[in-house]
């Protein structure tokens, strides 16, 4: 199996140059024998991969158990505010204080916006899904929950993230949480979640802004005038490590461990996969390349 991207590209130029090339390279790229294939062992204590375009499962460890998600539950949170009847993505969304109360007080992952910006929801979608903001988050539970309450707004926002995993047949999810800092009952599984990811990248704006490295947002100050954010990069070390990935989105914290939620096109097919609870920020990736390069030689 050709893993190198150097190796690739000296395969496909050799089927282009030498006619018996062609063969060599078509078997190299194609369809594997049963059993020619050895099954990766990962890190992770749970790991799924499927083929996007046929929906078959090509690798699976511990696929159903329950887990803590981490930030991968960001994904449901964009995935709840894109499905909005007559979503305006270019609409502003002040930010309020309690939401960065919350970041300081939880310790968690920031977007690092500013209090009293005017914010657009397309910019809070990057917010969320590169440097995993959970600022971004709450703003977005806010916005586009229902009540007369923040807290109210947030309880509605988290019933559509439900609601909607509910329709998605993830049978084994759970969240109590808009991001991932659960409250005791946020969980699901590797199959679930990569259900989910499957399901949110048929959309358009969710498939542009997962496979972006960096962002830079120009958000409205109080008085009125432009501020330029410092650029979010997107913590999916995939982008850059690996050729063809697409996205997803990175987790991670005490109980779940180091989480992953990745896809990657290669020659017209797409593997997207989740592994769960592995060991380090540098092992899931790791994982996640073994489970991407085992999905491509199926």
């Amino acid at each position: 199996m050709i893993t190198g991207i150097k190796g690739t590209r000296f395969r496909r130029a050799a089927a282009v140059t030498v006619t018996t090339g062609a063969v060599l390279a078509a078997g190299a790229f194609g369809a594997a024998p049963a059993g020619a294939v050895t099954t990766p062992t990962i890190a992770a204590a749970g790991g799924y991969v499927m083929n996007n375009g046929t929906a078959k499962t090509l690798y699976t460890k511990a696929a159903d158990t329950k887990r803590s998600t981490g930030s991968t539950t960001k994904i449901m949170t964009a995935k709840v505010v894109l499905a909005q009847p007559n979503l305006n993505l270019d609409a502003k969304v002040t930010i309020q204080k309690a939401y960065s109360d919350y970041i300081v007080a939880n310790t968690a992952s920031s977007a690092h916006l500013i209090v009293g910006d005017k914010v657009t929801v397309r910019q809070l979608l990057y917010g969320l899904m590169l440097p995993s903001g959970c600022d971004a988050a709450y703003a977005l539970a806010d916005k586009f929950g229902s009540g007369s309450t923040r807290a109210a707004r947030v309880k509605s926002f988290i019933g559509k993230m439900n609601t909607t995993a509910r329709s998605l047949g993830m049978t084994n999810t759970k969240f109590d949480s808009f991001d991932g800092i659960g409250n005791g009952s946020n969980y699901s599984t590797p199959r679930d979640l990569t259900k989910l990811a499957s399901n949110a990248m048929k959309s358009t704006t969710f498939r542009t802004v997962v496979k972006t490295k960096s962002y830079t947002a120009k958000t409205v100050t109080k008085t009125g005038s432009i501020r330029t954010m410092a650029a979010w990069t997107n913590t999916n070390t995939l982008l850059s490590s690996y050729s063809g990935t697409i996205g997803v989105k990175t987790g991670s914290g005490p109980e779940a461990k180091y989480c992953l939620v990745f896809a990657a096109t290669r020659n017209g097919k797409t593997i997207i996969g989740t592994v769960l609870a592995s060991t380090s920020i540098t092992q899931r990736a790791t994982d996640a390349t073994k489970l991407l390069n085992y999905g491509f030689a199926k």
